[in-house]
């Protein structure tokens, strides 16, 4: 599964691409920082980021594109330009008929280190960790996007679900996740506790109903 990862920003955008194989394990592709000058006109701006976006598109042909939910802050020009580049970047995925999910930065906290509130330093050295990396990358919005492209691809299962399921059985295809996830990561054995309470609360309700 190859999944864009876009920290949305009009100054810095975070572009990151990721393969997650059948063995659980996630693969960098390729990471990019897209520029724009701030003293441009804006619509020079979101053509520039544009066009890094479209050339990324084309090159990487991912299957999916994750992007962080924009949130209100109190500086009105970076929610504009945050939300200004996620409809572009929007866009351009439905231009090419792919799925695109929202992710909130506490959703991909939790996905990544398994604490939705961990700093950017946890979930940098995370994401290095689980893309087998010697050093974080950088500068942060680099690193953001290659977080949300893994979260997107645990949180969604798929072919990252089941291999991270069978990883915590030990490999066998089709069985029943046990209580040892002793071999994932800290971040896949959150995955893979959410994926059972999910599975006990649906249960439940069944019985109920």
């Amino acid at each position: 599964m190859r999944v864009l990862g876009i920290d949305p920003g009009l100054t810095r955008c975070g572009v990151g691409v990721v393969d997650v194989s059948p063995n659980r394990t996630a693969k960098l592709v390729d990471v990019v920082v897209l520029r724009s000058p701030a003293d441009a006109p804006i619509e020079r701006r979101l053509a520039r980021i544009a066009d890094g976006l479209e050339a990324i598109f084309d090159e990487h042909r991912p299957q999916a594109v994750a992007l962080e939910r924009v949130f209100a802050r109190s500086d009105v020009s970076t929610i504009m330009g945050t939300a200004q580049i996620s409809g572009v970047a929007m866009l351009i995925a439905a231009r090419r008929e792919l799925p695109v999910a929202l992710h909130t930065p506490s959703e991909v906290k939790a996905a990544i280190t398994g604490y939705g509130r961990a700093d950017k330093k946890q979930v940098g050295a995370m994401v290095a960790r689980i893309l087998g990396l010697e050093s974080v990358p950088k500068p942060a919005d680099a690193a953001d996007a290659l977080a949300l492209a893994i979260c997107h691809a645990w949180r969604t299962g798929g072919v990252a679900g089941t291999a991270i399921r069978e990883a915590a059985d030990g490999g066998a295809p089709g069985a029943t996740p046990s209580s040892d996830a002793s071999g994932l990561t800290p971040a896949q054995r959150a995955w893979l506790a959410a994926e059972r309470s999910a599975a006990v609360s649906g249960a439940a309700r069944r019985l109920k109903e």
